[in-house]
């Protein structure tokens, strides 16, 4: 008897993408601010802070319709995977520009912690959420396009 091999429901390459193509945008994004940190007395009150973190926003969402249109089905899943996927994958980025400019600053403890527990399970839930919103929107569009959307499959 041969034993049966299952697939995976996730298309992991689908979700590599997307979350590839998010840390594209999050990368230069986070060492602008880094450098604008630097340069600025106050970045948190500075008008820079509002397109930097939109563009993050738009990052998350990048990455999970760009997941949702390479993968064969479940769009929902593989955006929300490849939303939280750019977001684990940015961590060490965020770890190595810490290790490289922060002297005297935590990275996980005290007042100005540089990755503080909560902002980094903010990220991760903003990227899983976003990710599938930005997901939902390739479904559609993908659908347009005369194939079946993942989201009409019911994936």
């Amino acid at each position: 008897m041969q034993a049966r091999r299952e697939q995976s429901p996730i298309d992991w390459g689908a979700v590599s993408r997307g979350a590839s193509v998010g840390l594209a945008v999050i990368v230069p994004v986070t060492i602008v601010r880094a450098v604008l940190e630097r340069d600025l007395t106050d970045l948190s009150h500075s008008a820079w802070i509002y397109p930097l973190s939109a563009l993050i926003l738009v990052a998350y969402a990048l990455a999970g319709a760009v997941a949702a249109w390479t993968a064969p089905g479940g769009a929902l899943r593989h955006g929300a995977l490849a939303g939280v996927a750019a977001v684990v994958v940015w961590i060490p980025v965020r770890i190595v520009i810490w290790a490289v400019r922060e002297s005297g600053r935590g990275l996980v403890s005290g007042d100005r912690a540089a990755l503080p527990p909560g902002q980094v399970l903010g990220a991760l839930g903003l990227g899983g959420l976003l990710g599938m919103g930005g997901a939902a929107v390739a479904a559609r569009l993908r659908g347009r396009d005369g194939r079946v959307s993942a989201l009409q499959r019911g994936a």
